[in-house]
């Protein structure tokens, strides 16, 4: 089985503990800061527009705070290749790449889902996930029970580690949230450190994982397994 371990705790405290380069893949989803852009009806997300301003005051949470440079310093001294959704909110202070990513969420003509842009360390040529936002708990589901305001799917993780990682690689995620990247990480056999600074979400993080985990060990059949071999048989980056 691979390793899954986790912690309740502030990103940087929790760096601080690793060696240098220790994980071979970060893949993490920090928040952007753009709360007050979208609550003022910037660009298309305004109020007459779309509901997503809510997102960003659920339950009266002030998690919207985009990290700084010392953040991303951290990461990169701690992970040898980074992933971070989101990564045009951060352009100004993280590395130039021409290795970005595009999560493709099949929105044509819906004017308050944008594609979404995901930075990569890796010097390779753009790749385009396609998946429509809702599903598979994309953004918000029909029954609105995502645990996290911008949760998303396990399946944009699983593709991440499949066109990113490597077998053996030790992945990171600090900003877990829904815990997406841990469930998916776990699905491939991937040893899997993160955190998440907020208890409610890490307490209801932990059981939608073990719930996960616990049916994949049941229904899994032998055929998945066989087609995650073969998947690891092709080219690595």
């Amino acid at each position: 089985m691979p390793i899954s371990t986790v912690e309740c705790c502030d990103c940087m405290d929790y760096m601080a503990k690793f060696p240098d380069k220790f994980f071979e893949l970060c893949i993490c989803d920090p928040p952007y800061g753009i709360e007050d852009h979208i609550s003022k009806g910037g660009g298309s997300h305004t109020k007459s527009q779309c509901k997503f301003h809510q997102l960003y005051s659920e339950n009266h949470k002030s998690w919207d705070v985009r990290p700084n440079q010392s953040y991303f310093k951290e990461l990169i001294r701690v992970s040898k290749n980074q992933i971070i959704c989101g990564g045009n909110y951060f352009a100004d202070i993280i590395p130039i790449s021409r290795g970005w990513a595009i999560w493709d969420k099949v929105t044509d003509g819906v004017t308050c889902v944008n594609p979404e842009l995901i930075y990569t360390s890796f010097d390779l040529a753009v790749k385009i996930f396609r998946r429509p936002q809702g599903l598979n708990n994309g953004f918000m589901n029909k029954e609105g029970k995502n645990i996290h305001p911008t949760q998303k799917p396990i399946q944009l993780y699983s593709w991440l580690l499949q066109k990113y990682a490597k077998p053996g690689d030790k992945i990171l995620d600090t900003h877990m949230g829904s815990q997406s990247s841990r469930i998916a990480a776990h699905q491939m056999g991937f040893d899997f450190w993160g955190c998440e600074i907020d208890p409610e979400y890490f307490e209801q993080g932990c059981k939608r994982f073990e719930k996960e985990a616990s049916q994949q060990a049941l229904f899994v059949p032998e055929k998945i397994i066989e087609e995650q071999i073969d998947l690891f048989k092709e080219a690595q980056p």
